[in-house]
Order: C-alpha cells, then sequence, then structure tokens
C-alpha cells in the first residue's frame, strides 16, 4: 500500500522523477506511486517544488507537507498534515469513519 492514514494526517510513499517534462501523478508501482516533476535534483530544487506542488494538490499550506525520509533520494516518504482534499490520481482512499477530509 502506497499511503496510510495516521489519525488526521496521510502518510505517503513516493517514488519521484526530476527533470521531466511537466508535473505529473503516475501508476502505483507495488507500495509507492510514481510522481514525475519538472525540477532538477539540484541543490533542493526537487524537493521544494514537490513540496510545493504537493501543497497545492492537497489543498494545504506548504508547511503541512513534510519529507520524513529521502531527502536525497527518489523514493521518499511524506506526511501530508490534515490534507483538506484528496485529489484524483494518487488513489487514496478516504480516512474510514469519515465522511469527507477536512
Amino acid at each position: 500500500m502506497h499511503y496510510r492514514w495516521d489519525d488526521d494526517d496521510l502518510l505517503i510513499q513516493l517514488r519521484i522523477s526530476p527533470r521531466a517534462s511537466r508535473d505529473q501523478v503516475g501508476a502505483v508501482m507495488g507500495n509507492r506511486i510514481k510522481i514525475s516533476i519538472t525540477a532538477p535534483p539540484v541543490d533542493g530544487k526537487a524537493n521544494k517544488h514537490l513540496v510545493k506542488w504537493l501543497a497545492k494538490r492537497f489543498g494545504v499550506s506548504q508547511s503541512q507537507v513534510e519529507i520524513e525520509s529521502g531527502l536525497s533520494s527518489r523514493d521518499k516518504s511524506l506526511r501530508i498534515h490534515s490534507p483538506a482534499k484528496l485529489p484524483d490520481g494518487f488513489e487514496i482512499e478516504e480516512k474510514k469513519g469519515q465522511d469527507e477530509v477536512r
């Protein structure tokens, strides 16, 4: 499973492909979901771009998107604190016992 809920936080496992022609969500590959981003993997640019892009997609501020592991790796574990929405393409179900995501 490429994600799990921890109370109101969403933990998600990603495989990043930097220097892509556009930012997009790809297929689930094993226990990770592939994300292509346009930023290069130098000087933290890819990580900053990823956080900004995911924050917009999940309807949260950038400070609510935290890279928990994989700062210098293509494989990353992220925590999204209380996502306001679940965007298409990520194949994430709402938290069980919850009518809507807050």
